[in-house]
């Protein structure tokens, strides 16, 4: 599996960390073992130009994904090989988004990646069953991960 970090926001970040959510994340939604996947962090001004370039909205969001070959989750043993996309996180939204829900802007990042992700695998919350499936699904993800990291099973 293919995760490409780059950091262009100015903030210290532990790519690997994302890495390896990015990895579990792709890992148990049985995407192909040989998907590619971005995720880029900006500061707030490339954000608000993205937002406004492509969503017509002003101002900096939290993230952004942009689906490549609509990779979907598969079953075990039916997964599809291809680009999935990119996913753009603004550490600056976050850290705001992180001080109102009580936890760090490390965390806040961390769900933002997953819900990104489920984005490029076709998920979304317009409609309240979509919302509580994403959701639902996001929270598994992120915990899952986070009891993996603190029993020390990550390649973190």
């Amino acid at each position: 599996m293919s995760v490409e970090i780059t950091n262009e926001s100015g903030d210290r970040l532990d790519e690997r960390e994302f890495a390896a959510l990015a990895r579990h994340v792709l890992d148990a939604m049985h995407v192909h073992p040989q998907a590619e996947l971005e995720i880029r962090f900006v500061d707030a001004q490339v954000m608000s130009e993205l937002h406004v370039q492509w969503m017509d909205e002003e101002g900096p969001t939290d993230v952004l994904s942009f689906p490549m070959d609509e990779l979907r989750p598969g079953a075990e043993g039916d997964l599809s090989e291809g680009i999935l996309g990119s996913i753009v996180v603004c550490p600056e939204v976050a850290r705001a988004q992180a001080v109102t829900a009580g936890h760090s802007a490390e965390e806040e990042m961390l769900l933002l990646t997953t819900h990104g992700i489920l984005h490029l695998l076709g998920f979304d919350h317009a409609e309240p069953e979509e919302e509580k499936e994403m959701f639902g699904l996001q929270r598994q993800l992120l915990l899952t991960f986070l009891a993996t990291r603190e029993s020390g099973g990550s390649d973190v």
